[in-house]
């Protein structure tokens, strides 16, 4: 089922997510169903539950050969549950970012490079991968939504950061 999403300015997406305790419930499948539903109707990239009104820590990502992201590379379908993230190092790279919480604007954000990050699928199988670049990117911006933070409480400088159609004009650059 297609979820409303929260946008900013709504105090549940400020709010930190609680741990998943249980696996493979009815309830867990149902949310995981409605996030992919949401997620594939709206083109995004990824999704946090607390994005569509559940303080869970829950969040999907995955990107293909997709218009929305022609120089991206590809970031597998994933559920990651209860993650844990690790930067390697400590190199960051900027990178224009939006948002489905944040719609019609745009901002540059620092984000780790590098990454390993583990937690659980939605049957309580570990997951565990080291990635980079729009993968890392990704994760750690999906991940914010965990702990109540949208993307442009990270944009450092303003005169990067707006609506989309001024930024772009021409361009059919969406919300992620």
């Amino acid at each position: 089922m297609i979820r409303e999403v929260l946008r900013m300015g709504d105090p549940r997406l400020l709010q930190v997510s609680q741990t998943v305790e249980a696996f493979g419930t009815p309830a867990l499948h149902a949310l995981i169903e409605d996030m992919r539903d949401t997620m594939a109707h709206l083109d995004g990239a990824g999704l946090a539950a607390p994005q569509i009104g559940v303080l869970l820590r829950v969040v999907i990502f995955g990107v293909h050969a997709n218009p929305r992201y022609p120089d991206a590379e590809e970031v597998p379908d994933t559920v990651l549950i209860n993650p844990v993230l690790e930067p390697i190092g400590e190199e960051m790279e900027e990178g224009w970012e939006g948002c489905l919480s944040v719609p019609g604007l745009r901002g540059v954000v620092p984000r780790y490079l590098s990454l390993h990050y583990f937690g659980f699928d939605e049957r309580g199988a570990p997951i565990e991968r080291t990635v980079q670049g729009f993968h890392a990117r990704v994760v750690q911006h999906e991940c914010d939504h965990l702990e109540g933070i949208l993307y442009p409480m990270r944009v450092r400088d303003f005169s990067r950061f707006g609506f989309t159609d001024v930024l772009f004009p021409g361009q059919n650059v969406q919300d992620d």
